[in-house]
């Protein structure tokens, strides 16, 4: 029998808990950004995707803390209205959730953790050396529907890719069968492994 639940009726945190849970896999955005001293920050959100090419639109939801106030990404993204969007591959995990813990505004995890960051072309936040991917982008806009988190709004002004993994003349992507990594639910991380092709059929003529 089917269950039907009523999201109205439940707490903002069981509602995050099932929808977590049920909307799997979902990209990792590993975002770097810097504040008014040049101090490198660096946290991952799986409240993340791409939205459209024209503009080329990068959507990220951005925690804030219980009492409502700000973290430091997206405090360092409304003072510079920049940031990079590192794509996580599998060998990134562990430094990635590392760098999710609560460091002090005035520590840079990068720093505090020992990862290499090398500079962008189109924005000052810098990206991770050993990113697979990264997407250079400027803020366009936010949306604060509560306390609880900001929808940021940004457009995609570079990319950065390790040697191999585009194909300049066909814009083809051959991640060698290193994928991204992606968010489960909780503490569960996930990657792409059994891929199939499956092609759009064309409609039938009557």
């Amino acid at each position: 029998m089917a269950v039907n639940l009523d999201l109205d009726a439940l707490t903002a945190q069981e509602r995050y808990k099932l929808l977590t849970a049920v909307v799997i896999p979902r990209p990792i955005a590993w975002v770097t950004t810097v504040n008014k001293d040049g101090l490198v920050n660096a946290a991952p959100f799986s409240f993340f995707n791409v939205f459209g090419q024209d503009p080329a639109l990068v959507i990220l939801g951005l925690e804030r803390r219980a009492d409502g106030s700000r973290k430091d990404t997206e405090c360092n993204i409304d003072a510079n209205e920049e940031f990079v969007v590192n794509i996580p591959t599998l060998d990134d995990v562990e430094a990635m959730v590392a760098t999710a813990a609560a460091y002090p505004s005035d520590e840079s995890e990068p720093k505090v953790l020992g990862l290499d960051l090398v500079p962008s072309v189109k924005v000052t936040p810098p990206r991770f050396a050993k990113a697979a991917v990264a997407i250079e982008c400027v803020r366009l806009m936010a949306l604060s529907l509560s306390a609880e988190r900001c929808i940021l709004l940004g457009r995609a002004v570079g990319l950065a890719s390790r040697d191999g993994l585009i194909d300049l003349e066909t814009m083809h992507v051959n991640w060698g069968g290193n994928y991204p990594v992606a968010r489960l639910f909780g503490d569960r991380y996930g990657r792409v492994e059994d891929i199939k092709t499956h092609t759009i059929p064309q409609p039938r003529k009557t």
